[in-house]
């Protein structure tokens, strides 16, 4: 398994994280279609996917509450979350 500071060197995570630079508040709802655009299904995505976005959404700037539309960026990470255990658990089993 990679650690993260390589995972998230994938280019195509790259060019997603340039288009939200300085998006977020100003068009949240955009930025959040765009992580899903880039994960694709959550039930199906590669693990490596889900892993770079819920590290992404748990960086300062979502922590503080800094970023707009808090509630729906809680959504997409309790999605995440849940998929991740979801498939840990059925691994185990």
């Amino acid at each position: 398994m990679q650690n993260i500071k390589e995972i998230v060197k994938d280019p195509e995570w790259q060019k997603t994280r340039q288009q939200l630079i300085g998006q977020w508040n100003v068009r949240p709802e955009w930025c959040l279609q765009q992580l899903r655009n880039y994960i694709g299904p959550i039930s199906s995505a590669p693990e490596h996917k889900l892993k770079i976005v819920l590290n992404y959404l748990t960086g300062t700037g979502f922590r503080t509450k800094a970023i707009k539309e808090y509630d729906k960026i809680q959504r997409l990470r309790s999605e995440i979350t849940a998929e991740l255990k979801r498939r840990k658990f059925s691994k185990k089993g």
